[in-house]
């Protein structure tokens, strides 16, 4: 029964007892308010209050960077970053790369700025006394070697391009100097294709690019000198400055580039260097003796006259300029050219700009990747790493990339590939998107507000050179304190697919004055974005350009014919006449412009379409040999059997 009498009473005896304790806690509570403890208890708060973290506000990234390293930057956890991926409908692991304008909108979203790596811009003083220098955008390499610290920098040898008009020697000067014979192998002695050598003189190396110099290659000799340190202008003593030099002379000016003339043929008995550096004199290259600063050495390939001279040059002008890499920093490069060989496979001569490429190194190149099988020098000899400024012949790589394309080295196999299909995918995006935006005069304003550009870059032609003249001086003199004028080619003739490639390169606004556009030009210009503009009257040219600079321009539109349909049938409803129509030709689509026609003459002004519908569902568009129902907003009244429904829309014109 005791035992009973305990078991009935347990219930009670836990409800005092939780009672007690919670009474006890409160007096204890009351005691820690009243009462400091005697012993050295105190701290333990203060150990509870963490240190605030470090807050970023900042961070520099270049052309692309993977979201962990974004996340080491930014001093966040990759977890944060994918989520504002995922909310931009972009499932992304912590290896996915991102280009800088992603970088830039995920630093919005967590309230961090993302800036672009400084470059080295010359003192203020310097570049007043130097205007006529052209502010160029860094290019992938360029800033990847601003990233470098100054102290890891080593002198690399200079990169050299050889430029210049047809059939004025430059293979022959390279050949002279590589002391092999090159031009006796290519079809019609002129180079069919671009190639990178590298020789030794006086202990220390120079790199050259043999790019051609027909006007069918006009794009590999635009790439030879925006990849190039020093560009060799090869002019002939007897022949003058030509169509193809003035090029060559624009596309080197545009990448900044230091310009040598070589003044070849000199020992012809017809030579006349004076009138060459006369003609020179007027395309802006004054030579040294002439109280300028371009270097003209005369040379004849032929008789090997001079040529110590020119590459004497070469190295004194490198040796001033201080060309700088990181042999031991991030191996990136150019692609100079490629091709797909019956027994090798894939090759490419690849060079290197930054870093060291190793035999067995992993690459992105392009949109293709690779791991490095075997590497070449010129000659052929079998290379086991390669440091910057060194052309190399590499085999492994998956797919022939293109010339002009950016190699990189990647860590492993897995990166390497992972980045070659997000690039392909993000093309193919691209493809199917508007073309990328060029520099247009609707633009100047808008970019100079946001801090994008301070110069209009222009590329001018004209039909007669009495023309051209007024027509240059007149732009020149629209620029203003804020906003300059740059006019990087001025020339004679149609539009060509070279002056398009220049505005590319350099983002600049081609102006036709009574000129047309080849036909090649308008494909490429239309595919680029690139902006060209036609005039016949220069008051109408001058007032496009100075309302562009002031921000006052308006865009052009004009109405661009879609379809037509044709009335078979009326329907009068409540709300207005539905035409039963069949679509004859193009499409029509919901909230297209639409003019109705009868026997040639226009009936109803106009409109727009309000309704389309298939049978009983409303539809955004219907094509050629379907029926469909349209309703008009304004002018369904007037419609009549057999009437013609011409739609169009309004298109900018560029």
């Amino acid at each position: 029964m005791a035992t009973k009498s305990k078991a009935k009473s347990r219930p009670h005896d836990l409800e005092e007892a939780v009672v007690d304790s919670k009474q006890a806690g409160n007096r204890r509570d009351e005691r820690g308010k009243n009462h400091k403890p005697a012993h050295k208890a105190a701290p333990r708060p203060e150990k509870a209050v963490r240190a605030e973290p470090k807050v970023v506000e900042s961070v520099v990234v270049g052309d692309s960077i993977t979201v962990r390293d974004l996340a080491k930057l930014m001093e966040r956890s990759p977890i944060d970053l994918i989520k504002v991926l995922m909310q931009y409908g972009i499932m992304a692991p912590i290896t996915h790369s991102i280009d800088h304008d992603t970088a830039v909108i995920m630093g919005e979203e967590l309230g961090i700025q993302v800036n672009w790596p400084e470059s080295e811009a010359p003192p203020a003083a310097e570049a007043e006394a130097a205007p006529e220098q052209p502010q160029t955008a860094q290019t992938f390499v360029q800033r990847v070697r601003s990233q470098e610290q100054a102290e890891n920098l080593v002198e690399r040898p200079p990169v050299v391009a050889v430029l210049g008009h047809v059939d004025h020697g430059k293979t022959t000067l390279l050949d002279r100097i590589r002391h092999t014979n090159v031009a006796a192998g290519e079809a019609g002695g002129i180079t069919q294709r671009t190639g990178a050598y590298q020789v030794t003189v006086d202990g220390r190396k120079i790199t050259f690019l043999d790019t051609p110099g027909h006007e069918a290659f006009t794009a590999m000799r635009a790439r030879g000198a925006q990849v190039t340190d020093i560009v060799v202008l090869v002019v002939a003593a007897d022949d003058g400055v030509m169509p193809q030099t003035r090029e060559a002379i624009s596309h080197a000016k545009a990448a900044g580039v230091i310009i040598i003339v070589a003044l070849n043929k000199v020992d012809r008995a017809n030579a006349n260097p004076q009138r060459v550096m006369e003609e020179l004199a007027k395309e802006g290259l004054q030579a040294e003796e002439w109280g300028g600063d371009t270097i003209v050495v005369p040379i004849s390939a032929l008789q090997n006259i001079g040529i110590d001279d020119l590459l004497e040059n070469i190295l004194l002008v490198a040796e001033l300029e201080q060309f700088k890499a990181n042999p031991k920093g991030k191996c990136v490069g150019t692609v100079i050219e490629s091709e797909l060989d019956k027994f090798r496979g894939v090759t490419a001569t690849l060079l290197v700009q930054n870093g060291t490429l190793h035999r067995g190194d992993a690459i992105v190149v392009g949109n293709t990747w690779g791991r490095i099988k075997a590497m070449f020098d010129h000659d052929g000899n079998i290379l086991k790493e390669a440091g910057p400024s060194t052309p190399v012949v590499v085999l492994g790589l998956q797919e022939v990339p293109k010339a002009g394309d950016i190699f990189e080295v990647m860590g492993s196999d897995r990166e390497a590939r992972q980045i070659a299909d997000e690039r392909q995918d993000e093309r193919a995006r691209a493809a199917q998107t508007a073309p990328r935006r060029q520099m247009s005069l609707e633009e100047v304003f808008a970019r100079f507000e946001g801090g994008e550009t301070k110069t209009l870059n222009l590329i001018v032609r004209a039909d007669m050179q009495g023309t051209l003249e007024p027509v240059i001086k007149s732009l020149e003199d629209l620029a203003n304190e804020e906003i300059g004028v740059k006019i990087l080619q001025a020339a004679i003739g149609d539009i060509s697919e070279s002056d398009v490639m220049l505005a590319e390169a350099s983002d600049a606004v081609i102006i036709g004055f009574s000129v047309g556009t080849d036909r090649s030009a308008a494909a490429r210009a239309e595919q680029s974005g690139v902006e060209i503009r036609h005039y016949d009257i220069i008051y109408k040219m001058i007032e496009d350009v100075e309302a562009a600079l002031k921000g006052m321009l308006e865009p052009i539109y004009k109405d661009v014919v879609i379809g037509h349909a044709q009335v078979l049938q009326l329907f009068k409803l409540r709300r207005g006449v539905i035409a039963g129509c069949n679509v004859v030709d193009g499409v029509v689509k919901r909230n297209a412009m639409a003019r109705v026609t009868r026997n040639n003459e226009e009936i109803v002004p106009p409109t727009r379409v309000e309704t389309l519908r298939r049978f009983t569902e409303d539809v955004n568009e219907v094509r050629t040999g379907f029926e469909c129902g349209i309703k008009l907003a304004n002018g369904d009244e007037l419609l009549q059997e057999g009437d013609i429904i011409e739609f169009f829309e309004k298109q900018r014109v560029r």
